[in-house]
């Protein structure tokens, strides 16, 4: 199996290659520069790997939520190139997969919406060690979040940037673990 994954949905612009269980990876914090990086991160890894893009089983990547902008620069890239190479895409939420990169047993995921909101979700360990959401991926102000009611991992940057909301307006506070950014070898693992 081999994989190409893509996310530019939030500061982090990353691309990943999965072949046959070997996760390679580029990784840049670069608010506002993802459209000059990500080709180049593409372009490197197949370069890297010694592949074609057409040798590829599929392509994937971050369908959000997160920055418009960023969305539009991932989603315009994979459908090109899935396109060219004749390859199918799969779609991963963000915030899913930000989850999915620890592996808790009950995550609280928020990225910071840069406008005085969050993007957040609620997600379980199932039977077969994936992450599934409880209810609805959203974006609400952090004062009408729906806190899970027992204790759960609290990642992404909206925990970081909401902490002191959320310590008071959770009935029990996520354990913040300060994971702020969504790497895309965790969509590699669903």
């Amino acid at each position: 199996m081999k994989l190409l994954a893509l996310d530019t949905s939030t500061e982090a612009c990353s691309a990943a290659l999965f072949i046959d269980g070997e996760i390679r990876q580029r990784f840049e914090i670069t608010p506002k520069a993802h459209t000059k990086l990500l080709l180049p991160m593409i372009e490197s890894l197949l370069a890297e790997a010694e592949l074609k893009l057409s040798q590829h089983d599929a392509l994937a990547f971050g369908c959000g939520p997160g920055s418009f902008t960023g969305l539009r620069i991932a989603t315009g890239v994979v459908q090109g190139l899935a396109f060219g190479a004749d390859l199918p895409v799969v779609p991963v939420s963000t915030l899913a997969a930000l989850a999915q990169n620890r592996l808790p047993e009950l995550a609280f995921v928020a990225t910071d919406a840069h406008i005085g909101e969050i993007f957040w979700g609620v997600y379980q360990r199932n039977a077969d060690g994936f992450m599934e959401l409880l209810g609805k991926e959203a974006v609400l102000p952090v004062e009408q979040i729906e806190f899970p009611q027992k204790s759960a991992l609290g990642m992404g940057s909206g925990c970081r940037v909401y902490k002191d909301e959320f310590a008071k307006n959770a009935p029990k506070a996520p354990d913040n673990q300060d994971v702020d950014y969504f790497y895309v070898q965790s969509m590699l693992r669903f």
